[in-house]
């Protein structure tokens, strides 16, 4: 069986190695430490593949690496361009194709709908190391040193994702029958990717060559404004919490509160994409590979991720960003 190896463990990876698991795929896990939990499997191997050395050898057996890893968030701009050449280091020594899974942060602040061809156009220290690590990506591919393909996906929610602005502030507080916590206006349009459909597109990536050389938007649920987002979790929960449900941070407060608060500060650079539409094209995907991943549905892809948070109620597997109280009127209820 072809051997595949996933770097990360977080949301991301372990969905990559449950669909690759499903197909009976032979699968390694690449971590830093050891991880809480692994699909029945999955080998287990500790390597720390910001190092190219090392990176080369986790990867020897690979046919195709799953690049899902990243470093701590505030730590972005010093760390991941040299995680990611680690990883292009260690395929190439392999020969393997890179499946390398992204976010949108690159394209910066945007007025039109996201597409694949806009350009680089991030101010912020994220959204500039995410351009420098798509470049290292693509640079190596157009080099013929590796086979590569980037999948793109927007904000997180799913089995497993806490830490995003709809993970433990909107689902964690649907099950505990509390508020949502949400940032920028939830009246606008935005548009959130279902964690095990990112999955399914980049095993699906791996696998086909028309895929190589290009950046993919996948497939996504349809875009409703956040408000509407809440409100299907909220009925997905069966909770009222009472009125408003939602408890809205401006960009104003968010820029504020990163004075007080690092974890707010570290999300502020992001804030853009809460105070304008934000909506994502994945028609490029669906028009080269059809209905090979169909999107699941946002009503059965929210009531997935609220079961998963029904089981998780009790535990406390990580410690999830709390967007903290700002002074009286700079909060907007919704």
């Amino acid at each position: 069986m072809t051997q595949h190896v996933v770097v990360g463990a977080g949301p991301v990876g372990l969905a990559v190695m449950e669909q690759l698991r499903e197909r009976g795929a032979d699968v390694a896990a690449v971590t830093r430490h050891e991880p809480d939990y692994l699909p029945e499997g999955v080998e287990s191997r500790l390597a720390d593949v910001l190092y190219p050395d090392r990176a080369v050898a986790a990867f020897a057996d690979a046919a195709v690496v799953y690049h899902c890893a990243q470093p701590p968030y505030d730590e972005w701009p010093e760390l991941f361009p040299d995680l990611t050449r680690g990883i292009v280091a260690g395929a190439e020594a392999a020969g393997a194709r890179l499946v390398v899974a992204e976010n949108l942060y690159m394209y910066g602040p945007v007025q039109v709908r996201l597409t694949e061809d806009l350009p680089y156009a991030a101010t912020g220290p994220k959204g500039q190391a995410r351009a420098e690590c798509a470049d290292i990506v693509l640079d190596a591919h157009e080099a013929g040193r590796i086979e590569a393909t980037i999948g793109r996906a927007s904000d997180f929610f799913g089995p497993r994702v806490r830490e995003s602005a709809v993970g433990e502030q909107v689902f964690g507080a649907a099950v505990a029958g509390k508020r949502a916590k949400v940032f920028g206006d939830p009246r606008l349009a935005h548009t959130y990717t279902y964690v095990p459909d990112f999955a399914r597109a980049l095993v699906l990536l791996g696998e086909r060559d028309e895929a190589l050389g290009e950046v993919w938007h996948v497939p996504n649920p349809e875009t409703v404004s956040t408000r509407r987002f809440v409100d299907l979790v909220y009925e997905a929960a069966d909770v009222d919490p009472g009125f408003p449900r939602i408890i809205a941070a401006p960009g104003l407060a968010l820029t504020l509160g990163g004075y007080l608060s690092a974890p707010l500060k570290e999300l502020s650079e992001m804030r853009y994409a809460f105070e304008e539409p934000y909506v994502v094209r994945d028609a490029k995907f669906r028009e080269t590979f059809g209905d090979a991943v169909e999107p699941t549905p946002l009503r059965d892809a929210i009531a997935e991720t609220v079961a998963w948070y029904e089981t998780q109620r009790d535990e406390a597997e990580t410690e999830p960003i709390h967007i903290e109280t700002v002074a009286e009127g700079a909060a907007e209820s919704a």
